[in-house]
């Protein structure tokens, strides 16, 4: 074995004829040397020796954990703060200046197709009531402001302005706004609320997305191994994993800003992560018992192999979501470390009390493995016979199934060109929520635009404010504006524009663009004011041209970073560059799927933009999970060809090894994934359509055909590493000390 392997392979290496023992790739010690355990194989035997030791401290850590997030509740909240844009500016100086406009605002919708007047008593009445709440700085009726009844007269809206952002209001306070002001409902009145904080209120949880995926995965085990009990194992596993990782975070959002859509997408990505890790580590305890080794040996050596896999790959994903914190997205951040910390508290799970399960349930197990495999055998069935004979179909011909995987891949990636980045609003929510129906109620009286004004706030005297309002009325793409309105100190003033587009046409963001670049400038040359366009249409538009802008970088390190990894682990420098392509490819499609489905509204879903941080997201966390199989796959085709320098044979039986896990634990996490799709969150279905998508083109195109065609293409050259390289490179070397044997001469 090269002293440099990590050998994370999940299967030992073919011989002519079956023999028991540990075999090539396992920790047999030369004659006359006593073989000391890698770090991940003592980590094993610890917790095999401790196993209730092990089992109990997990439980008490959980159950503290959990309890005491419980205790102290969670403080979750939203930052979308962003410094140094034009939209935070605005806000920041509104909110200086004493600007009622700084809060955020719920909109009270009222339709009467026999005509508003006759209301007005109740409706006056209960904006009456809806004043003395808590969180209303001030409310504003629709009869005393014509521009707030539509022409026909039969839609109307009145303005309650909250005393702070929307989501730093809390939403008892808001559901009390709600159900006040639909008690004037009845008699023909029709009341229905929009705004920012009246869909928080409404958005509901993850539903029964979670507990869909762990079935799925249940079914998926127990078809793997045909037991109960050794399903049950990587799913127990992941369940405490994620299950402290939840808490802690709980706690932690005390501390820290954490966004209240992060306890899903850590669930979403701890659940396929942890299922997943565990998976691979019990696959290959699974292999060492039927080659007749015992039970503490077959953990020890599956801690050796298996584990470095988990330890390599759950370092990638890792460094890809703290690449995140290069973004300076406060609203990015804290989901990033909340997610980096959910997948290190699973790969610690797989580690140290998936051995300690293994050790209790070990006898039960050995006796159900070894029982199905002498059937097997008594039925000539080779395992990996399969995997193999694709392995060398594609050898025959390896260009083209490497052109036909390429041209499927960036068929759909090509969409994803086209991707606009932004924020659902109330145009995408269900159509019995009280804020789709204020929105509809809202374009269908005022026109498509009202649903997103533009804040423009102008500092200066009070000729400015006025210029501004007629500068922007005679602005193509604004259909109408308010009189200006000044701050409690007179400093600044707002005049609220209504574009003729609803918030999430292409023409909204031009003409915030158009504002900010050309007219705007050119009216403050003349006046002498400072000019600046928030509010929340605008602050979105910010946000998702933040991200464009620096996702180069963010691509950069991530890719750098975790090419470098490779660089380490491998001594290779074509598998890094190899793995970082394809990579980059199959995150590509899944994003031109996602575009496809939400952007174009493919299968009957609402057309939007695609949330501004799913492309991130999706890309750190399929770019570290797809490290998983390139590390997986890659080290057990390393092992062969060390053993045997034949190229060709390595990528063979490298395939026919770990083909039947690999698709087990890529099914894992796609059905895991793909239940978040049922989720009422449109973010959560673009965050779980992504991931599984990513997940599926990765296992069924690039591992079963990209990879085989490249590295035969490749052959020896693979491993090609060149001399003054590899003599600065750091050595990296988790295996025993008995495996650090000098390899034959290249």
């Amino acid at each position: 074995m090269h002293p440099h392997s990590p050998d994370p392979s999940p299967e030992p290496s073919p011989s002519p004829t079956p023999r028991p023992g540990p075999g090539p790739g396992s920790s047999s010690a030369p004659a006359g040397r006593v073989a000391r355990p890698a770090v991940f194989g003592r980590l094993a035997s610890w917790s095999r020796r401790h196993r209730w030791g092990a089992l109990l401290l997990w439980v008490a850590v959980v159950a503290v954990v959990t309890v005491g997030s419980q205790a102290a509740g969670s403080a979750y909240r939203n930052d979308f703060s962003l410094p140094g844009t034009d939209s935070q500016a605005a806000a920041d100086l509104l909110e200086r200046h004493g600007s009622t406009q700084a809060g955020d605002s719920v909109q009270i919708v009222l339709q009467d197709p026999a005509g508003l007047s006759g209301a007005r008593a109740e409706v006056e009445r209960i904006l009456d009531r809806v004043s003395a709440l808590p969180s209303v700085a001030e409310v504003r009726s629709p009869y005393a402001d014509a521009a707030a009844v539509s022409a026909d007269g039969t839609i109307a809206y009145a303005t309650v302005v909250l005393d702070a952002k929307a989501e730093e209001v809390p939403g008892e306070d808001v559901a009390r706004i709600v159900d006040t002001a639909r008690s004037a409902a009845g008699d023909g009145l029709t009341v229905e609320l929009g705004g920012e904080a009246v869909r928080g209120a409404e958005e509901g949880g993850g539903g029964a997305a979670e507990g869909a995926g762990l079935l799925a995965a249940l079914v998926i085990l127990v078809l793997l191994f045909g037991s109960v009990v050794a399903a049950a194992l990587p799913l127990v596993t992941a369940v405490f994993a994620v299950g402290g990782a939840v808490g802690l975070i709980a706690l932690a959002s005390h501390v820290f800003t954490v966004a209240d859509f992060t306890p899903p997408i850590m669930m979403l990505v701890g659940l396929g992560v942890g299922v997943d890790y565990a998976l691979l580590i019990f696959y290959r305890y699974r292999h060492e018992l039927v080659r007749g080794t015992d039970r503490d040996t077959a953990a020890r050596t599956a801690l050796d192999a298996a584990g470095r896999t988990v330890f390599f790959a759950g370092c990638t994903v890792i460094i890809a979501l703290l690449g995140l914190v290069a973004l300076g997205l406060g609203a990015l951040q804290g989901v990033a470390l909340a997610v980096a910390l959910t997948v290190l508290v699973t790969m610690a799970a797989s580690l140290t009390l998936l051995p300690a399960l293994l050790a209790l349930f070990g006898a039960r197990i050995q006796r159900h493995v070894l029982k199905r495999a002498a059937k097997a055998g008594a039925k000539g069935t080779e395992e990996g016979r399969g995997w193999r004979r694709l392995a060398v179909a594609v050898q025959r011909r390896p260009l083209p199934a490497l052109l036909a995987a390429a041209v499927a891949l960036l068929a759909l990636s090509a969409p994803a060109a086209g991707m606009r980045l932004g924020f659902a609003d109330a145009g995408n929510d269900p159509a019995a929520s009280t804020s789709r129906k204020a929105y509809d109620l809202l374009a269908e009286g005022f026109g498509p635009g009202f649903n997103g004004p533009l804040i423009a706030v102008s500092q200066g005297d009070e000729g400015a404010a006025t210029a501004l309002r007629a500068t922007l009325t005679d602005t193509p793409g604004i259909a109408a504006t308010t009189p200006p309105l000044p701050s409690s100190d007179g400093a600044v003033s707002t005049v609220i524009a209504f574009p003729a587009t609803a918030p999430q046409a292409e023409p909204t963001a031009d003409l915030v663009h158009t504002l900010r670049d050309e007219v705007l400038p050119d009216l403050a040359d003349r006046t002498g004011a400072t000019y600046l366009i928030g509010g929340p249409t605008a602050a979105a538009q910010d946000f998702a041209d933040s991200v464009s802008s620096r996702i180069p970088l963010f691509v950069t390190i991530v890719v750098g970073l975790s090419s470098i990894l490779l660089l380490l682990v491998f001594r290779s420098l074509w598998i890094p560059v190899k793995a970082a392509a394809l990579n980059l490819l199959s995150i590509a499609a899944a994003l031109g799927v996602i575009t496809l489905v939400f952007q174009h509204g493919w299968f009957g879903v609402q057309p939007g933009p695609v949330e501004a941080f799913i492309p991130v997201m999706i890309f750190a966390i399929v770019f570290g999970l797809s490290m998983d199989y390139e590390v997986f796959l890659v080290s057990r085709i390393h092992e062969e060809w060390e053993r045997t320098r034949d190229s060709a044979l390595a990528v063979r039986e490298g395939l026919a090894a770990t083909g039947r896990v690999i698709t087990a634990a890529a099914a894992i996490m796609i059905v895991v994934f793909a239940a978040f799709v049922l989720s009422p969150s449109r973010m959560l279905q673009q965050f779980g359509l992504g991931l599984a998508t990513a997940i599926l083109l990765d296992a069924a195109l690039i591992r079963c055909l990209v990879v085989p065609a490249v590295m035969h293409l490749l052959g020896d050259r693979a491993w090609w590493l060149p001399s003054p390289l590899a003599r600065h490179l750091p050595k990296v070397r988790l295996e025993s000390e008995s495996d650090a044997e000098p390899a034959p001469a290249r």
